[in-house]
């Protein structure tokens, strides 16, 4: 008779790393298994719920810092839309990407996180917020009759400025970024923007600044940039000026030794800038493409010093890349936007209508007629002589 052996199992253990994937070993002949090559604990799983309009996207971001200083060892994923996906690329804080759609869906509702954090008030965000295994959810969800919820005392405030046209209007001092961070129970430290370009970017904007002869002469000081956002998001049309008041700056600018000025969009305003740039001053004026990607737009917003802009994303494109930032409002709230100490802000006075969040206006475009033309001519000049005198 054979001698039965006996035979021992060991449990499998699956390592305890933010770059293991079960799928096969992150670096070549390494048994992953054994022993991790690179060990990158998990900590503390955060997943971000992020969909609506990229610029809120990049406000969002202001949490990143305050999530690592409360987490330090810790892996943030964020699920978003696919043409605000881009926004996060290169990101150092962000493991994990994920696009919105039933794949993802199904991925995260397979995992169990620490902590979830919804920033949408919007009934699809918050459905699929209160589909997740979480310990914590944070932000806003459904409650059982499908109405959006603040999940946490610190959301509450924000949800009521949703409700409540006075205090929204009228009665907040809070920024967007500080709102976040109170709803996220995080300490609030003003942190900024995180945008990053990679070296490939960085690179190009440099040879594009130097073919574009946007450098000056060798002897001279290189010439202050000036970028015009002159679109916006479709959702919110009143939130550009005309055609014509563009023109007006365009040219009065465009006239001043040393500076250059520079048009700045997306595809939505490529007719736009056509006209634009058809009717200023010949050889004065650089356009900009608007058809070469959310990246590539970038790029060209980090070519500027400085951006002239109505509350859109372009301007959050200009905050989150540091530039000096010229903003006029009408149907959107000034105070909910945050500067960095890098701008003016242009509010009309004595407009009983402004803000409104209307999509459409019934009193003819006051609040845009009344934009101040004068005022951001005057905000370049005082701008250009401290850049110029090192002093910006």
């Amino acid at each position: 008779m054979k001698k039965k052996t006996k035979r021992t199992s060991r449990k499998l253990r699956v390592p305890d790393c933010k770059n293991f994937s079960g799928y096969k070993p992150c670096f070549p002949d390494r048994n992953c298994l054994v022993r991790c090559a690179d060990p990158r604990p998990r900590g503390k799983k955060v997943l971000i719920v992020n969909l609506e309009a990229m610029g809120n996207v990049l406000v969002t971001t202001t949490l990143l810092p305050a999530l690592k200083r409360k987490y330090p060892v810790s892996t943030i994923s964020w699920i978003t839309l696919a043409n605000a996906s881009r926004l996060l690329d290169f990101n150092p804080y962000v493991d994990r990407v994920y696009t919105w759609g039933p794949e993802s869906w199904l991925i995260l509702q397979a995992m169990e996180f620490d902590v979830v954090i919804n920033v949408d008030k919007s009934v699809h965000a918050c459905a699929f917020t209160m589909s997740l295994r979480s310990r914590k959810k944070l932000g806003y969800g459904l409650d059982a009759s499908g109405a959006i919820v603040p999940l946490n005392r610190g959301a509450e405030y924000n949800y009521r400025l949703g409700l409540d046209d006075e205090l929204k209007f009228r009665v907040n001092r809070k920024s967007n970024p500080q709102l976040l961070t109170e709803a996220a129970e995080l300490a609030f430290r003003r942190d900024e923007y995180v945008l990053a370009l990679s070296g490939e970017e960085l690179e190009f904007c440099r040879t594009y600044r130097k073919n574009s002869v946007l450098t000056g002469a060798p002897d001279h000081r290189p010439p202050l940039v000036v970028g015009f956002n002159t679109g916006c998001s479709l959702l919110y049309p009143n939130k550009k000026m005309t055609v014509d008041q563009h023109v007006v700056l365009v040219n009065e600018l465009a006239g001043r030794e040393g500076v250059k000025v520079v048009l700045l969009g997306g595809p939505e305003d490529t007719e736009r800038n056509a006209e634009i740039l058809r009717q200023s001053a010949p050889g004065k004026v650089i356009g900009t493409p608007t058809t070469e990607g959310l990246r590539r737009g970038l790029c060209y917003v980090n070519i500027c010093d400085v951006v002239i802009t109505g509350d859109s994303f372009g301007m959050h494109a200009g905050i989150a890349l540091k530039k000096h930032i010229i903003v006029w409002f009408g149907v959107s709230c000034p105070e909910e936007i945050e500067l960095y100490g890098r701008g003016v802000k242009l509010i009309p006075e004595a407009l009983a209508c402004s803000p409104c969040w209307k999509r459409e206006c019934p009193y003819n475009l006051e609040c845009i007629n009344m934009v101040d033309l004068d005022a951001i001519i005057r905000e370049v000049d005082d701008y250009h002589r401290k850049w110029s005198s090192g002093k910006a």
